[in-house]
């Protein structure tokens, strides 16, 4: 093979002089070789006449080579093209012979040509692809074994690609279509799963590749589970709908999207949900710059608004969030005026003349702190930020004359543990009671909220941090083995989030169908054996990544709710249910929030959670006053006393 390498390394000239030599040799060979087939002799070719012919025909041979393009075809990557010329060429070398000795009057029999051009074929064309196959060959060792599951269409064209790969090799296909059992495709074997552990071990496998772009969610969970547990890497290639839309190539491989192992398939939207209260409207979205704001935003985007006002605290968020949106409104064509501004939902004022001076007539409420230790640490600001934001920014839509008010809530609002969960659902509250007023007082705004669990792709996401730390070596970090969580894709949350919006009456609370909770350990455990790799246990103690458990964070629940109560019931929509919640009168509520307000001026946190408590939220905490800077204050004044009682002070 090292010999082989000095050749594949010469010059392309050098590579060329050699080519033209070697098929020289051929000519020769040929001719002779021809001779002795016919009549079982050479002797006749020492003949004068013979011998011109034979010299004629070379430089005419390799002439035609040259002006074919033969010596400028790379043989690694031989094609048919090269064999179409190698054959035109011996042709016109075939016709040269029998022509020239025609001319010359050369003792050869007729029949000479014809199996001098035959035997001229195979040389030239079985040497290249001998070349080829040798080149091939020595790359091969070089090239990661692979297996790709689905022989179909994206699979052989997936197969295809990667013949022309310079890091995969495909030894196979797997599938479960029992009439392509030990059938050849493309001259690659078609095995069943049950064959897959015993392939993996033979040819060393390192990754499968799943080639099934157009199959449903469920199907690929179905196929997943079987694959996690053999020992390789499972990557896919991307959604048909994005190859055939050019934004993707068919080699273009990926890790296993997350929501693939939920197995939850999307429930098509309904078009006039989605676009009744966007349509040729100007719509507000706080917190556009967040995980679900912005994908808020560009669901909105496109079902025809006439202005998208973008509200955000983060500069580098909006900056972003526009930037995006100003490329898609380009790219596509559309109608629609993004306006980027920086504000606080804790500032009334903004919010009133933001409202009144844009006419805006929908608003998705997505500001909020959401990441449950932060807010335990920053108790006075998640207070401000989710509660006082919230109601700020309701009332401001009411003075306003805003129609439609959605609030973004979350499934830690129900049966609250900690400081976030509560001030969500003190949020919920604040709706809850505007939306009583409406009543009273006949204000226009209607006023929702949407209810639903953690989102695939969000800023608090487990899945960012498990990637991370099986990509370091592990440990992978899980609170608790017996932790669940509901899932859903970031995409379907916000498809939701606008189809609920436009159903609602005023104070409504609906709550979205999570579909089956998912235990966090499996989650990890997936993503690991995913990796083709193994998790290392007191029964695996020569795993790869080992699972660490830390400990629940404060305030954080073992398992999550969706609702208070039992009294919910489905709405024209599958994925959406409602909730009759019981709430606050806003006489009520505002005095709630006067007194909440003043605790949270003085930084009492003691008032801050008792106010909590007695609020109708069902905070049941389960850890201490969590506030950092409270603590630090605590702590800064005991050690004082501590310093005065030594010193003999009182």
């Amino acid at each position: 093979m090292a010999r082989l390498n000095f050749i594949w390394e010469l010059s392309r000239l050098n590579k060329r002089i050699i080519s033209i030599g070697i098929d020289m040799l051929f000519v020769l060979v040929a001719f002779y070789g021809a001779y002795w087939t016919r009549i079982g002799s050479v002797r006749p070719i020492s003949a004068a006449d013979i011998q011109i012919v034979i010299v004629v025909t070379v430089v005419v041979t390799v002439l035609t080579f040259i002006k074919l393009g033969l010596y400028r075809a790379v043989l690694r990557y031989l094609s048919f093209h090269a064999l179409a010329v190698v054959a035109i060429g011996t042709v016109v070398s075939a016709l040269t012979v029998a022509v020239v000795a025609f001319y010359l009057q050369a003792p050869m029999p007729r029949s000479v040509p014809i199996i001098y051009g035959a035997f001229l074929c195979l040389l030239c064309g079985g040497a290249r692809l001998i070349v080829r196959t040798l080149v091939a060959q020595s790359g091969l060792r070089r090239k990661s074994a692979v297996l790709i599951y689905g022989a179909g269409s994206a699979g052989r064209q997936l197969a295809l690609a990667l013949r022309q790969s310079e890091s995969h090799k495909v030894v196979g296909f797997i599938d479960e279509d029992t009439t392509l059992k030990n059938t050849l495709l493309m001259g690659l074997p078609v095995h069943c799963i049950s064959e897959a552990s015993r392939l993996i071990g033979k040819y060393g496998v390192k990754q499968i590749l799943l080639a099934l772009p157009s199959a449903t969610r469920a199907r690929r969970k179905q196929i997943i589970d079987m694959l996690v547990p053999l020992p390789a890497e499972v990557l896919t290639v991307p959604d048909m709908r994005d190859i055939v839309e050019g934004k993707a190539n068919i080699d273009e491989l990926k890790d296993v999207d997350i929501d693939d192992l939920l197995g939850r398939d999307s429930v098509v939207p309904q078009t006039a949900l989605l676009e009744a209260n966007i349509r040729g409207k100007v719509v507000m979205v706080t917190g556009a710059g967040g995980s679900i704001g912005s994908e808020l935003c560009r669901q909105i985007v496109q079902h025809g608004p006439s202005k998208l006002v973008l509200f955000e605290l983060s500069e580098f968020g909006l900056y972003s969030i526009d930037r995006e949106l100003t490329c898609l409104v380009a790219e596509q064509g559309l109608a629609v005026d993004i306006v980027p501004l920086l504000g606080s939902v804790q500032r009334i004022n903004r919010l009133a003349v933001t409202f009144k001076s844009f006419n805006v007539q929908t608003v998705y409420h997505a500001a909020a702190y959401k990441h449950v230790p932060l807010v335990e640490y920053n108790v006075v600001e998640g207070v401000r930020n989710n509660v006082f934001g919230t109601y700020y920014a309701a009332k401001a839509a009411v003075k306003a004359g805003v129609e439609s008010f959605v609030l973004i809530s979350t499934d830690k609002a129900v049966r609250p543990t900690n400081v976030m969960g509560t001030t969500k659902r003190m949020a919920e509250l604040a709706l809850q009671a505007l939306a009583e007023e409406e009543a009273i007082t006949g204000h226009n705004t209607r006023f929702c909220m949407v209810r639903f669990g953690n989102v695939l792709g969000s800023s608090g996401s487990v899945i960012p941090l498990f990637k991370r730390q099986i990509a370091s070596g592990g440990p992978v970090t899980v609170t608790h083995p017996d932790i669940i969580r509901y899932f859903m894709t970031i995409r379907e949350a916000a498809q939701l989030v606008i189809q609920a919006g436009a159903m609602g009456k005023g104070g409504d609370v609906f709550v979205l169908d999570m579909g089956e909770p998912v235990r966090i350990v499996d989650l990890a455990t997936n993503l690991i054996q995913l990796s083709g790799l193994d998790v290392k246990s007191q029964d695996n103690p020569h795993g790869d990544i080992e699972i660490a458990y830390t400990g629940l964070r404060p305030g954080e629940k073992l398992y999550e709710e969706l609702l208070i109560g039992d009294n919910v019931e489905r709405t024209a929509h599958e994925r959406i249910m409602t909730a009759n919640e019981r709430y606050l009168p806003l006489s009520d509520y505002t005095v709630l929030m006067d007194k909440l307000d003043k605790a949270c001026h003085d930084f009492d946190h003691q008032a801050i959670r008792q106010i909590l408590l007695e609020a109708p939220t069902d905070f049941s905490p389960t850890d201490g006053i969590g506030d950092l800077v409270w603590n630090a204050g605590n702590n800064t004044e005991k050690a004082n006393v501590v310093k005065l009682n030594s010193s003999g002070g009182i």
